[in-house]
């Protein structure tokens, strides 16, 4: 039985499968819990899936994103501000 940790990528928790597991890059799976242990399993191929490529056409108010300047964080900002603190000796 081959063992992993799981650890956090972004806001999800994932899982980082030993190489004798893995499969191609790109397969759809499904995960899912039942009774306490999860499973993840390649998604039945006869499920189509939504191509949303024309739906942006039908959509003129629509408008692509272009600025992508966010707030930061308040605990990046706190973490930003305690290391400024930290390298100017006021703390």
């Amino acid at each position: 039985m081959a063992r992993t940790k799981i650890f956090k990528s972004g806001n999800s928790a994932a899982v980082r499968l030993p190489a004798s597991f893995a499969p191609l890059p790109g397969t759809v799976v499904e995960v899912r819990e039942e009774a306490g242990r999860w499973i993840i399993e390649p998604a039945p191929t006869d499920v189509p899936m939504i191509n949303l490529d024309g739906i942006y056409g039908s959509l003129p108010g629509l408008k692509p994103i272009t600025d992508r300047s966010f707030d930061e964080r308040p605990s990046e900002r706190l973490a930003r501000e305690a290391a400024e603190r930290a390298a100017s000796g006021t703390e």
